[in-house]
């Protein structure tokens, strides 16, 4: 009995064997072969990202070397300097360096790109390269020099050593010393030495975009923990004694509270934050589980504008909706003299099985609402028309301030219409008569910003 029970099972555990290797085999190949994708991944991305910091170099060395009126050189060299770096920004998140610090690097080439995009977009006939932006491009080129030789250096290692990207992805993960790989070591010298570059003055346009929010920028009084419960229980129309108030970034120029309110008669989970200097209120969310969409577009909308309205938020006009199933969100601008004042922005979500008003988010309303005093324009609005495209068939036309590529703040013709079978909004300067903007709407924005 044993002898035929052997027999059959001898066979199959042969061929289950067999199996098992072949299988495991089978996988050790395809896990070699996706090594090899993602090292062959890694070591074209550094070979590019060295040989597009090196071209950046050269092109800012360029860019220089013509004379200081070549103006359309200049547009040219710029473009190619914001092409360059953004190619190298690209190649620097292929990398494994998720754990390795190499952001004062990313954020130098940040600098560079902005600085080149917006100076390149601007009219150069009438506003020239300034002494100061040619001083800065000279010490770009001197910066931009160092990366370009300490990066080849370790190009130059990587190939004669035969270096693995695997490995460095290991040491990294691993926590070794930097003595432990030649590359991290080399990747962590190129960012130090860029952490310790003087103070560059990008001007205004660009310093602007990484300014960063802070308690600094608003007005009004210091208020505590209890000023807060009091603010949310005012907004929630709840009993302060459900609110508890944390500090977040105590003692730094960051700090806020954030209210958390839990009713469990109720069952609401309501969590806000608001701003230490002024209490002023950044954003609400009441998280809770939503039914069926029941309302209509129209009885949403009035909601959200009653929302606004009891909490303060006066003169609002909605400009778009973002329709979510059982959700929408209407995104509101501010207005002043009739005239949209873009900047001045704010969202609030409605839930569609009964209307209520779920979240708000006002960041940028709270740092950028203040009264403005508005320019007069240069041109009227039939003159400013004749910079749209005659197919367009325009539906709507107000004045909007919006915030230009330079970051400045400017007056425009907010014109609303169709063309090429779109729906676009067209923004032409009051001033200049050029575009300044173009966005493309959906039907739902264009029912927001049209239904009053």
């Amino acid at each position: 009995m044993y002898q035929r029970l052997s027999a059959v099972l001898f066979p199959i555990m042969s061929l289950l064997f067999i199996g098992s290797i072949y299988w495991g085999y089978q996988e050790h190949q395809e896990k070699n072969s996706i090594l090899i994708k993602a090292e062959n991944q890694y070591q074209r991305a550094f070979h590019d990202l060295s040989y597009h910091v090196d071209q950046l170099h050269q092109q800012l060395g360029n860019t220089l070397a013509v004379n200081s009126t070549s103006q359309a050189y200049h547009r040219k060299g710029l473009v190619n300097v914001w092409r360059l770096t953004s190619e190298a920004q690209n190649e620097i998140n292929q990398l494994p360096l998720t754990l390795l610090p190499f952001n004062e690097t990313e954020d130098f080439l940040s600098h560079i790109a902005n600085f080149a995009y917006k100076t390149a977009v601007r009219d150069l006939t009438k506003e020239p390269l300034s002494p100061d932006e040619f001083k800065m491009m000279k010490t770009l080129y001197a910066k931009s020099e160092e990366i370009a030789s300490d990066l080849q250096k370790m190009q130059t290692d990587v190939l004669q050593n035969n270096m693995r990207w695997m490995d460095v992805e290991v040491a990294i993960a691993s926590e070794k010393s930097s003595g432990d790989n030649s590359v991290v070591d080399g990747l962590k010298t190129v960012d130090n030495k860029v952490s310790q570059y003087p103070e560059i003055n990008w001007g205004p346009s660009v310093s602007s975009m990484y300014e960063k929010r802070s308690v600094k920028m608003l007005g009004g009084q210091m208020v505590t923990a209890q000023d807060v419960q009091k603010r949310a229980a005012d907004f929630l129309k709840v009993n302060s004694n459900n609110i508890r108030v944390v500090e977040n970034g105590k003692g730094t120029e960051y700090a806020s509270y954030s209210a958390l309110v839990n009713e469990s008669s109720s069952g609401r989970n309501i969590q806000m934050d608001f701003t230490q200097r002024g209490g002023e209120m950044i954003w609400f969310i009441n998280p809770r589980n939503l039914g069926q969409a029941k309302i209509s577009f129209k009885q949403a909308q009035l909601n959200a504008d009653r929302f606004l309205n009891e909490h303060g938020y006066k003169g609002m006009r909605a400009v778009s909706y973002d329709p979510n199933g059982d959700s929408g969100t209407f995104t509101y601008v501010g207005t002043q003299n009739g005239v949209l004042i873009y900047p001045d922005k704010l969202s609030v979500k409605i839930a569609l099985d009964n209307g209520e008003p779920i979240g708000l988010q006002a960041s940028d309303y709270v740092y950028e609402h203040h009264k403005r005093k508005l320019p007069e324009t240069m041109m009227t609005s039939a003159e400013a028309r004749k910079a749209l495209n005659p197919d367009m068939r325009i539906t709507s036309e107000q004045k909007a301030l919006i915030k230009s590529d330079m970051g400045e703040e400017v007056v425009t013709y907010e014109y609303t219409g169709k063309v090429n079978g779109g729906l676009y909004r067209i923004y032409i300067n009051a001033q200049t008569g050029l575009e300044e903007a173009i966005e493309q709407m959906t039907t739902d924005d264009k029912k927001a910003a049209s239904d009053k």
